[in-house]
């Protein structure tokens, strides 16, 4: 007598040629749908343009409507610009802020030319009530890095040793760093352009800077612009890049919007930036000659330069550079010269 068959030994019993036919062909047609489903899966949950960048693409200004309306990652807002407000206009830039909702991680303009932090003037007290107002405010508003350029500011007057204004600038960021690091946010050193300011005009001098203060709230940031006008060679982005927390960028002729691969040779700076393994934002500064055109090419070129990297121009030419002349000193009044009335001769007497 043949046994019934159990649950246990149904699971091993062999299917009807039919229907081992009809599940094969089944399983083969699913399989590719299954494997295209979930390829395509993680792409169709992010953003857009997130899928071809990890670096987000923002612009220097105050103008957070115009920024957001054009389709800028981030604002990066003047510090002292935000800094000066009385309390009650900065009340209303931050809901204004809020309103708008755009992210401003990153600020700059940070100390007044006025306030010097090198030379026999200078007045660290009145410094650091500042910085600490300047990273107080930064804080409300979410900045996490502040640029620290302030040509005017960190200037060496004529006949002070550049050495004791070194030792200056060691000093004060010593104490700088600390106070941001309480509220969160880092100091990035920006080295400018030798028409700009006499002391810090190279990255690799930003890092000595950086280097001398050891604190890991004072790092560096570097600008393709000022690179280029000091001709520094970009491999300077990979060896500093454990140091580097942010990127700005101008087509060096005219300091304008980048827009093409064909202003000049972007291609060190942005392999340099990828060798690096770098994931935070690079900044438009510079001006626009017609924003409504100049906006959205400048975002479509660096995100795909930030992806695929540029190509080189096709005119090497391009690569010399004409640097922006010294601000002329204001020209005095002319001295009006002197004139002088010869009297008349008297009258002959009567005869």
């Amino acid at each position: 007598m043949k046994p019934e068959p159990t649950a246990f030994t149904s699971r091993f019993a062999p299917r009807r040629r039919g229907q081992s036919r009809l599940r094969t062909v089944l399983v083969s047609a699913l399989l590719p749908v299954a494997a295209a489903a979930l390829a395509l899966a993680p792409v169709a949950s992010r953003p857009a343009h997130a899928a071809a960048t990890k670096i987000p693409i923002g612009w220097c200004t105050m103008d957070l409507e115009k920024a957001k309306a054009a389709g800028f990652d981030f604002v990066e807002l003047a510090v002292k610009g935000f800094t000066s407000m009385p309390d009650e206009e900065f009340a209303k830039f931050k809901a204004r802020h809020k309103e708008v909702g755009l992210p401003t991680p990153v600020g700059n303009n940070f100390i007044p030319a006025e306030m010097k932090v090198v030379g026999p003037e200078v007045d660290e007290a009145k410094v650091m009530e500042y910085v600490k107002k300047a990273l107080d405010r930064s804080k409300e508003l979410g900045l996490k890095t502040i640029v620290f350029g302030s040509g005017g500011a960190r200037k060496v007057p004529d006949g002070f040793a550049k050495e004791e204004a070194m030792k200056q600038l060691v000093a004060i960021a010593k104490k700088m760093g600390p106070e941001a690091k309480k509220r969160g946010i880092t100091i990035a050193v920006e080295p400018l352009q030798s028409r700009e300011t006499n002391i810090i005009n190279s990255a690799a001098e930003g890092l000595e800077w950086v280097k001398a203060v050891n604190h890991p709230n004072f790092q560096l940031m570097v600008d393709f612009y000022h690179l280029a006008l000091e001709k520094e060679d970009p491999v300077i982005l990979s060896k500093a890049a454990k140091h580097i927390k942010h990127f700005h960028i101008a087509n060096p002729h005219g300091r304008i919007f980048p827009k093409s691969s064909e202003e000049i040779d972007y291609t060190g700076f942005f392999e340099n930036i990828k060798k690096s393994k770098y994931k935070g934002g690079i900044s438009v500064e510079g001006k626009a000659n017609n924003f409504e055109t100049d906006a959205p090419a400048a975002l479509a070129f660096l995100r795909d330069a930030v992806t695929n990297g540029p190509k080189k121009p096709s005119d090497p030419s391009v690569n010399e550079i004409k640097r922006p002349a010294p601000a002329a000193p204001a020209a005095k009044p002319a001295t009006p010269t002197p004139t002088t009335t010869t009297p008349a001769p008297p009258a002959a007497p009567a005869k």
